[in-house]
């Protein structure tokens, strides 16, 4: 995510309908076409009047709130958080496969969790507890060990130093048009289309950046 001012929309890495049954061709089109775009259009007039800025990235703007003209921290960390949360989502799932994990990030797993199943079990927890909007996230600690966290609305763990893996995003509007108001089947959902090489590629980034 090294773009900058102006942003915009990038595709979808696969087509509307690549998640079914899982997560329907609608929802995706809605989530990705609607509310991701009004986000980038939202950071967008944020920043226009912000030359000075016009050149960070996400991960620099979303890291260094407190630095930021203190009239446009709340909607750099709602519209960028929105950016960036969505964008980790989206490319965070594939059409649903078999499960190919053979890497350091399994390892890590097995280590913090007991394995693949214990995670999902965690994971999925973690998502059912968000009170309202939010997301739930496994993300690299300052130890260099996994952790499972959430956050509301459209925060991010960039904004506390910690190195996002994976999130699921737990806005009804994630899953409403196809779960209705059954978030743990959803969640279940999500964790079927897992992007596992992505997650594997986000893992190494984390220890490359420090």
């Amino acid at each position: 995510m090294n773009d900058h001012y102006p942003f915009v929309n990038t595709p979808l890495p696969y087509p509307y309908d690549a998640l079914e049954p899982y997560i329907d061709q609608k929802t995706m089109k809605l989530h990705h076409d609607r509310h991701l775009q009004t986000y980038v259009d939202q950071l967008n007039a944020v920043l226009k009047d912000y030359p000075q800025l016009h050149q960070w990235t996400l991960h620099q703007l979303l890291t260094n709130i407190d630095y930021l003209p203190a009239e446009i921290q709340i909607p750099v960390r709602n519209n960028a958080g929105g950016v960036y949360s969505h964008r980790l989502y989206f490319c965070g799932m594939k059409k649903a496969s078999i499960r190919s994990m053979n890497g350091n990030l399994e390892r890590a797993m097995d280590y913090a969790y007991g394995g693949i199943h214990k995670f999902q079990e965690a994971m999925k927890e973690a998502g059912l507890s968000v009170f309202g909007s939010g997301y739930a996230w496994l993300v690299v600690n300052r130890s260099g060990q996994l952790t499972i966290m959430t956050t509301p609305n459209q925060d991010t763990p960039l904004s506390v130093g910690l190195c996002p893996i994976m999130n699921v995003d737990v806005w009804e509007h994630a899953y409403y048009l196809k779960n209705y108001n059954k978030r743990a089947e959803y969640i279940d959902h999500w964790l079927s289309v897992i992007n596992w090489e992505e997650a594997e590629k986000n893992y190494q980034r984390c220890f490359e950046e420090e």
